[in-house]
């Protein structure tokens, strides 16, 4: 399978069937190499799909040298489809991307254990019973989504700004999500999309060429939020909703005069890993996050100082490994070689439920957190209203814990009816309304999360000292967070306070 081909996906929904799990037998090490190294999200979707092809992700072994083993690999993978899956034999990257069946899933779990194939037998030890040659793990090539919800108002702040001038200089932030529009004037004024040396926006996503068009909107909307804006006498028209007596949707153009984001001159690194009509896949979002550890040369060398992804997938409770997924790891890598990443908890907080008699109610749900918002490094972020003090946590807000217990989100940050910069499918909607709109509202943790990563950069762009320590970073923001008197499962910390943030340093 070419980069180029359509990389085979997982839905989330289709990991929650409703049968029994199928019965495994663990006794021999080569019966256990079904139950450890293929996990158990991929077993969750092979009982639930047992024909057709299913998109994986082959997690190498560290042992092997990566070149060595993506060889190795492919020859094993041709083996066992019987040529019908060539997979790229270059790169150091740890992870492959295939679409296989069931059966050739079970089969090259097999062949690699030392059951047949090419090379030498795999050999189990005390602290891996399961014995495994080039697999590390095998995983579900999970489809993610734009962390958004369709709401609506105006946001902050500019405090920080004018007291310590946390203005974002110096710094840069990638944003992994549907692009960055660089005809939008928004990010002009501060050159915003113009990357240091070496720097270079990158998309992931086979079917977009250019990580500087954003044909839907939603990276455009989670840029703006972070940095750009205009002059303080600057005007724009943009575009707010609202529902009329009767229920029904309506537009209506907003003013909008000297909008800014939150670290305006802090530079954005654009990442695709959304196609244009918002959905994407696993690989594209693990590949964004090597890609940024390969620019800082594993933190030898940190260029790119944060990251912000609004992205994310479902998480299934009994999968048992919340915050040990590959995202999830590669995440907190990140962190440790220095890096801020900040996440969208979900938009998954709320649902429905039946009472006895039948009536359907609306429910807000605990353990929502979505991938990869469970990394314990991450500071994943909640939403809550401009007026958090009244309103609370949104309803749609994922809430905690972790499926294995951790406390989570970290804070929460104004995620309800936001206005940002508008381009694609969203200035689209939005000249429907207003033929000369730049700027339109959204609502989603999508949005909350922006407002963080944007308080993180001014924060370093002040004190700079704090370059590379981004757990000191996080601990800061959480521990000058508003309490709003809320659970610790729905506000975390409490409401991102960026003003008491530089204060306390």
């Amino acid at each position: 399978m070419s980069d180029k081909q359509p990389r085979p996906r997982v839905r989330p929904e289709q990991a929650q069937p409703e049968s029994a799990p199928t019965p495994r037998s663990v006794g021999s090490p080569a019966e256990l190499v079904l139950d450890s190294v293929v996990s158990e999200p991929l077993l969750t979707v092979i009982r639930s799909q047992p024909s057709g092809e299913i998109g994986v992700i082959i997690e190498l072994r560290s042992s092997e040298a990566p070149e060595r083993a993506r060889r190795s690999l492919a020859a094993l993978v041709a083996e066992v489809t019987e040529g019908r899956v060539r997979i790229p034999t270059r790169g150091v990257a740890p992870y492959v991307t295939v679409g296989l069946t069931a059966a050739e899933i079970a089969e090259l779990a097999r062949r690699d254990a030392g059951g047949g194939g090419r090379g030498a037998r795999a050999v189990a030890d005390s602290a891996n019973p399961a014995p495994r040659r080039l697999i590390h793990r095998m995983w579900p090539n999970f489809e993610i989504g734009a962390l958004m919800l369709r709401s609506a108002v105006a946001t902050k702040c500019r405090a920080a700004q004018r007291t310590f001038d946390a203005t974002g200089e110096g710094i840069v932030w990638a944003v992994l999500d549907s692009g960055i529009d660089a005809a939008h004037r928004h990010f002009a004024r501060h050159g915003n999309l113009e990357l240091p040396g070496g720097l270079e926006h990158r998309s992931f996503v086979p079917e977009v060429a250019d990580p500087l068009a954003d044909a839907n909107g939603h990276g455009t909307h989670v840029a703006g939020i972070i940095a750009g804006g205009l002059a303080a006498d600057a005007t724009a028209t943009g575009v707010g909703w609202y529902l009329d007596a009767q229920g029904n949707e309506q537009r209506q153009a907003l003013p909008v005069a000297g909008i800014t984001g939150m670290a305006p001159a802090c530079r954005l690194l654009s990442c695709t890993v959304l196609r244009a009509d918002r959905t994407g896949d696993l690989t594209a979002l693990l590949d964004a996050l090597l890609y940024v550890q390969q620019l800082n040369d594993g933190g030898r060398n940190l260029r790119v100082h944060g990251v912000n992804i609004s992205v994310g997938h479902l998480f299934d409770p009994r999968w048992f490994a919340a915050g040990l997924t590959p995202v999830c790891r590669e995440v907190d890598r990140l962190v440790a070689s220095g890096v801020v990443v900040v996440v969208a908890a979900g938009n998954t907080g709320y649902g429905y439920a039946k009472d006895p008699d039948g009536r359907t109610m609306r429910l807000g749900f605990g353990m929502t957190i979505n991938d990869p918002g469970n990394a314990a490094r991450a500071v994943t972020v909640g939403s809550t209203s401009s007026s958090p003090h009244v309103t609370g946590v949104s309803y749609f807000s994922s809430k905690g814990p972790t499926g294995d217990g951790r406390m989570k989100p970290d804070l929460v940050a104004p995620g309800e009816r936001v206005i940002s910069a508008a381009a694609g499918e969203l200035l689209r909607q939005a000249r429907q309304a207003a033929p000369d709109a730049e700027y339109i509202e959204s609502s989603g943790t999508s949005m909350a999360a922006p407002h963080v990563s944007g308080a993180a950069a001014g924060l370093l762009s002040v004190h700079r000292e704090y370059i590379g320590d981004a757990d000191r970073v996080k601990e800061v923001l959480t521990r000058t967070a508003t309490d709003l008197g809320r659970a610790r499962a729905f506000q975390g910390a409490g409401m991102l306070d960026a003003l008491r943030a530089l204060q306390s340093l």
